[in-house]
C-alpha cells in the first residue's frame, strides 16, 4: 500500500522579535511627508526593556541635525521600574544611526525652508530597534480639510464600485 503524504500548507514564520512598537498617527495628518528613512537608534539596556513593554511615545518627538549627526529629541521612553540606579532619563537626546551616504542625501532634502524631521514609527527588526524618520512640510488647516474631503470621496467611490460588482 502506498502511504498518503499529507499536504500541509506552510505558514510563513513570524519573527517574535519583529513588531511595531508605536506609530505617530498625527504626523500624516499634520504634515505632508516628502521622504522617509529608516534609522537605527542608540539606546541603553533599560530603554530597550521599557520599549519592549511598549512604554514609549514619539508623538511630540522630532529629529535635528547637529554636528553632522542626526539626533532624536523629545521622544519619551518611560523609566524601567526594575532598573534601579542604572535607569535612564526619559526625554534625553538619542543618536540615530544611518549610513553617511543616506545622511547626506536626507540632510539635503531636510535642509530646505519649512521642512522638519519627524519620527513616523518605531519598531523591532530582528531584535533591533529601528525608527522611521520623515522629512515633512507642515500643512495648513485648509490643506488638512481638503485632504480629508478627498479621502472621503475616494472611499465613497471605492465602496460604490464594490457594491456594483
Amino acid at each position: 500500500m502506498a502511504s498518503k503524504k499529507s499536504k500541509k500548507k506552510k505558514t510563513p514564520a513570524v519573527d517574535p522579535n519583529s513588531r511595531t512598537i508605536c506609530r505617530n498617527r498625527r504626523a500624516r495628518h499634520d504634515y505632508e511627508i516628502v521622504e522617509e528613512l529608516e534609522c537605527g537608534i542608540v539606546l541603553t539596556g533599560s530603554e530597550v526593556k521599557s520599549i519592549r513593554d511598549n512604554k514609549v511615545t514619539i508623538d511630540e518627538g522630532f529629529a535635528r541635525i547637529q554636528n553632522g549627526e542626526l539626533w532624536l529629541i523629545n521622544c519619551d521612553i518611560a523609566e524601567y521600574p526594575q532598573a534601579t540606579y542604572l535607569n535612564h532619563e526619559r526625554r534625553r537626546e538619542r543618536k540615530l544611526l544611518l549610513k553617511r551616504r543616506e545622511f547626506r542625501k536626507f540632510a539635503e532634502s531636510a535642509g530646505h525652508d519649512g521642512m522638519t524631521l519627524i519620527p513616523l514609527s518605531m519598531y523591532f527588526t530582528r531584535g533591533l530597534v529601528k525608527v522611521t524618520i520623515g522629512a515633512a512640510r507642515g500643512r495648513k488647516k485648509y490643506d488638512q480639510r481638503d485632504k480629508l474631503k478627498s479621502n472621503q470621496a475616494r472611499r465613497t467611490m471605492q465602496e460604490a464600485m464594490r457594491k456594483k460588482y
